[in-house]
């Protein structure tokens, strides 16, 4: 698929520089760049949840205050 993205002068001239010292084309950086920032985006969004979080005796009742999530949730 093709398609047409505007670069700025400064940023293309760093992009071909760089790519020009690591013997690769523009194109290759450029895909290189979007699949990278694709996968970052993947792991984020992987993470699974378990519910629930706290577990209750009779769920749908459990009072419980911040003090006490506290202890039961490890935050970083």
């Amino acid at each position: 698929m093709r398609t047409t993205v505007d670069i700025p002068d400064a940023l293309y001239r760093e992009l071909k520089s760089k790519a020009a010292r690591e013997k690769r084309s523009v194109k290759e950086l450029i895909l290189r760049g979007v699949e990278v920032e694709l996968r970052v985006r993947r792991k984020k969004s992987a993470r699974r949840v378990t519910l629930p979080i706290v577990s209750s005796k009779s769920p749908g009742t459990l009072e419980i205050d911040n003090a006490q999530i506290y202890d039961l949730i490890p935050f970083p």
